[in-house]
């Protein structure tokens, strides 16, 4: 494995009644906070008015930015930080899904930036400062809780970018699976899918000498896959919520990849179309990860192998390696089909129009991406052909 070092700043209050957390975490952090919340749903379960209260006990006084979108726009980060500048805002909490944590990590640090926040997200500057950020988590996706990643999208360039910062690791994070069971089947299948992307960029690697590591993901996948079954028929159930919370947390918050460098080429080719299309994250990832599995498993067919038997319990008999680490794909494939997670790019009305744009928004005309395999900009074209 690779030299690493490893910290997470994260104080994680995970379970029944840790909103009760609130009130001292504010204290820590100052009596100005932004509430940084998305469409409204966290009015209509009731979350707002519990948050609103704890926040009450602690004094502050709350300026409130809503509507974050799904993907959440560049444009709505600029906002935040005007109102946190204008405000004097000491600390920013965020409340909902992994797009909100996204929105709330890029606003606070904003806040502190002197220029154009876009030039972060493009990595033409770095982040030296942020304020404050606390997040209570809705839905069970992106890991966003418990790590300095973040996710933002510019709808004038058509353009979205991973960025991440040690500045915006969320001082604390609040999770409670009662919290997580208002959210609707599609989101929790989009959720279920990609936490296990998550897994899979860094289970996919070429480090030698990682035993613990691929037994971390592959025990991740496992649980993932027992229980989103058994979640989808039955959304309100609190222990298949709590597992399912766990496990997207632990997919994303830097213990299963210490010592390795994963690949998330997937993402960079699912941001592209996302960006162009405003798709669910979720739903592009399911749609292109068993057609790049496809397109790069003769690649290291033992670690597919791996994969198959380990995770999806795939019988060896009679088969070759290469049939063997084929028929995980088809599993994984199957599994995904079944909790209702969409599989070809047409079901979303995407054609074969754009695919050029989407490429080279990926990798330039001759840069590449990924790790497990270098792709190129006709490897890219080629998935993108395939899930069509």
């Amino acid at each position: 494995m690779r030299a690493f070092t490893f910290q997470n700043p994260t104080r994680l209050h995970f379970g029944e009644g840790q909103l009760d957390k609130l009130p001292a975490e504010a204290a820590r952090y100052g009596k100005n906070v932004l509430l940084v919340y998305g469409g409204g749903s966290i009015k209509r379960n009731g979350l707002y008015d519990a948050v609103m209260a704890k926040l009450n006990e602690a004094d502050c006084v709350v300026t409130e930015l809503a509507g974050v979108e799904p993907n959440p726009r560049i444009t709505t980060v600029y906002r935040g930080a005007e109102l946190c500048k204008a405000n004097r805002i000491d600390w920013v909490l965020a409340v909902g899904g992994g797009s909100t944590l996204d929105c709330g990590k890029a606003i606070a640090a904003a806040a502190k930036f002197d220029g154009d926040f876009w030039d972060v997200v493009i990595k033409k500057a770095t982040v030296q400062a942020a304020l404050p950020l606390g997040t209570i988590l809705t839905l069970a996706a992106t890991g966003s809780e418990m790590n300095g990643n973040s996710v933002i999208s510019n709808d004038q360039t058509l353009e979205k970018h991973g960025w991440a910062s040690p500045y915006v690791y969320p001082a604390f994070s609040i999770l409670d699976p009662a919290f997580t069971a208002s959210a609707p089947k599609d989101h929790t299948v989009y959720g279920i899918v990609d936490m296990m992307s998550h897994v899979f960029e860094t289970y996919f690697h070429k480090d030698s000498n990682t035993p613990v590591q691929d037994g971390f993901c592959e025990s991740i996948l496992r649980a993932v896959i027992e229980t989103a079954p058994k979640l989808v028929n039955d959304l309100t159930n609190l222990e298949y919520r709590e597992t399912i919370l766990y496990c997207g947390t632990m997919a994303l918050n830097g213990v299963i990849s210490m010592g390795i460098a994963g690949d998330w080429a997937n993402h960079d080719m699912e941001h592209a179309i996302s960006a162009v299309y405003d798709i669910p994250h979720g739903g592009g990832l399911a749609i292109l990860f068993p057609n790049w599995m496809n397109y790069v498993v003769e690649d290291n067919v033992e670690k597919f192998r791996k994969f198959a038997v380990n995770v999806f319990g795939v019988s060896t008999e009679g088969r070759s390696d290469l049939e063997v680490a084929k028929a995980g794909i088809e599993a994984l494939r199957s599994f995904w089909d079944s909790i209702g997670a969409p599989s070809r790019l047409s079901d979303y009305n995407i054609d074969d129009s754009r695919l050029e744009e989407m490429a080279l928004k990926v990798t330039g005309e001759s840069g590449s991406r990924g790790r497990f395999r270098e792709l190129k900009k006709e490897d890219v074209l080629a998935i993108y052909r395939m899930a069509l």
